[in-house]
């Protein structure tokens, strides 16, 4: 009875050894850039958010059907090492890291099968918004995050009839008392993109653990099984769940920068740099997350009002079919079967 497991022991302490011998320097160098880059230190937790899912779905993983597929398991694995070897000689990280994901998911095809990637799906997308995308993407996506948040400022300053001009991501203001403007640059660190992506993160852990669980019987009509997800009414709900925290992180991290320009001009220009500026920052966290919540409290309460309606009228059917069917039944059927039927329901 205990050889199977120790075989499984020895099998996986194998595979863990090989994996840390081969991404050795790939994860020490995503572990750094996790401990010393703020836009990615959420990285930190998501090792140990991942183990807290898999230890809560063993029982459900160790159900799952094993259906190893050792061609498709294998082209992935031989994928990861020659995206591993390209990026190794072209000094590209995001290669190499990128490569330790299809490894895993090469590993769990070799080993269980699709269904088992099926169900470790959540997992691996964690594993992806955790790894620090190129330069030149962060860039493309950074800028223009700084010229919104710039353009919601000003905005937000003529409201309060404050004069205030704006040239790129650089306002221009005159506070209070002082001769001289003063300007204010929306720098790379107060574009949102570090809100952006965390919050995302904590988006899909949110809908991963409160997503409903009660239509399990959705989408199983018609259709390959894979893409009966498609048709689930959790599944939209945890998309609308992620979906809405790019606009929520956006738009949270534009009240920050207007309410940090619109302080600048009461009360000077050190307001950004000082206690308030670091403050507001957790505010912001505090206020998206929040946010998340009362559109998951909106999704639950219209989609229970919806099923609710659409239970209720389907029973409607239902009983009209009954009925329809009792009628034609005892129409065609004889006395006394009729003076059954009315005793048994009796």
């Amino acid at each position: 009875m205990s050889v199977v497991p120790v075989k499984n022991l020895w099998r996986t302490l194998a595979v863990v050894s090989a994996l840390v011998f081969v991404y050795a320097s790939v994860l020490a160098k995503l572990s750094h850039d996790w401990w010393v880059d703020e836009n990615y230190s959420h990285g930190l937790l998501i090792p140990f958010v991942i183990g807290y899912i898999l230890w809560t779905e063993r029982r459900r993983l160790r159900r799952a059907p094993q259906r190893a597929t050792l061609v498709w398991g294998g082209a992935a694995i031989t994928c990861a090492l020659f995206a591993l070897w390209a990026g190794t000689v072209g000094a590209e990280l995001y290669v190499q890291r990128m490569s330790l994901v299809v490894m895993l998911a090469g590993i769990v095809l070799y080993f269980w099968g699709f269904r088992l990637l099926q169900l470790t799906l959540v997992p691996f997308v964690l594993l992806l918004l955790a790894i620090p995308i190129p330069t030149i993407i962060f860039n493309q996506v950074a800028f223009p995050l700084q010229l919104f948040a710039s353009r919601c400022a000003v905005w937000a300053m003529r409201l309060f009839d404050i004069p205030v001009l704006r040239q790129g991501n650089v306002i221009e203001l005159m506070p209070l008392g002082a001769r001289e403007t003063k300007k204010l640059e929306v720098v790379e660190a107060c574009s949102g993109i570090r809100s952006l992506m965390t919050l995302v993160t904590l988006a899909v852990v949110l809908a991963y653990f409160t997503h409903p669980r009660s239509d399990q019987q959705d989408g199983q009509g018609g259709g390959p099984r894979l893409l009966s997800f498609w048709k689930r009414y959790s599944f939209w709900w945890s998309a609308i769940i992620i979906a809405s925290s790019v606009p929520i992180a956006i738009l949270t991290n534009a009240m920050r920068v207007s309410g940090t320009g619109v302080l600048a001009h009461y009360y000077g220009t050190e307001v950004a740099d000082g206690f308030f500026h670091s403050f507001s920052g957790w505010v912001v966290y505090v206020v998206a997350f929040l946010l998340l919540f009362v559109v998951a409290y909106l999704l639950d309460r219209f989609g229970h009002l919806g099923k609710g309606d659409g239970g209720q009228a389907r029973a409607g059917a239902a009983a009209q079919e009954v009925k329809a069917e009792t009628v034609a039944g005892v129409g065609n059927a004889p006395a006394t079967a009729k003076v059954v039927s009315v005793k048994g329901a009796d």
